[in-house]
């Protein structure tokens, strides 16, 4: 996507995220984050924001925030600050040209805007699952989600941030994830790590997962399963469990 078509993105997901928590309790249970309150959810992504902003100003990384510690205020504030921090980013990302810290080495400051993007469409749709609320993500948002994570996860780097991914060094096992629009990623275990590729045809691979795009970006952000409707699977069901049990960001 277009950097200015990354920034509405991250305008509107934040501020979607923020609208569907409007009036519930703080301390309600977020299922699709069991660990976390619906307090930690808007303290995460409050966090989240603010860091990624600091990052792309300064290019310098400061300590992680810990979401279990965050505070984010009272409720009534959520809607207007998480609107205030999207903006934060996007002016510090600026062109996302400049070349800033990440976890994968230096890169383009538009590198976080990416990110965040991908974590607060994920995040919204915890919210809204939190409350109790439908939520849907537009095909062309679902397609810039999938492809980030996975370069993220094919990214050399990768195994240093992320241990469990050395579980996925294989012989040339292959995953599919097929959208129905014809849009589709090849993923390929090999020796030395994962690679994927862009493909807009059927081909064949060691198992395929098919379905909407939509479907398949919460089936790749475990928001979904594979037994799950709107999502079929063929090929060596085995194969999709093991690549989804150790990508989980």
């Amino acid at each position: 996507m277009q950097i200015v078509h990354l920034a509405s993105a991250l305008r509107d997901q934040t501020a979607a995220l923020a609208a569907a928590l409007v009036g519930i309790d703080p301390h309600a249970p977020v299922p699709t984050c069991p660990q976390w309150q619906v307090r930690h959810l808007v303290g995460h992504a409050d966090q989240a924001l603010r860091w990624s902003a600091e990052i792309a100003r300064t290019g310098q990384v400061t300590q992680i925030p810990n979401s279990m510690e965050s505070d984010p205020g009272d409720p009534a504030t959520w809607v207007g600050t998480m609107r205030a921090d999207a903006e934060g980013l996007i002016d510090a990302v600026g062109d996302g040209s400049a070349l800033v810290w990440t976890f994968f080495g230096t890169l383009p400051s538009v590198f976080w805007l990416r990110r965040m993007v991908a974590d607060m469409t994920i995040h919204r749709a915890d919210a809204a699952i939190a409350a109790g609320k439908e939520y849907a993500v537009g095909a062309e948002l679902a397609e810039e989600v999938i492809t980030e994570g996975l370069e993220l996860l094919t990214s050399p780097e990768a195994a240093a941030v992320k241990p469990s991914l050395l579980k996925l060094h294989g012989n040339g096992e292959t995953v599919l994830l097929l959208a129905t629009s014809g849009r589709g990623w090849l993923i390929t275990r090999k020796p030395d790590g994962l690679a994927f590729e862009h493909t807009t045809t059927q081909v064949e691979a060691t198992v395929t997962a098919s379905g909407r795009v939509e479907d398949l970006l919460w089936l790749f952000a475990r928001r979904l399963t594979p037994d799950d409707q709107g999502i079929t699977v063929t090929g060596d069901r085995a194969e999709l469990d093991h690549w989804l049990a150790h990508t989980a960001f």
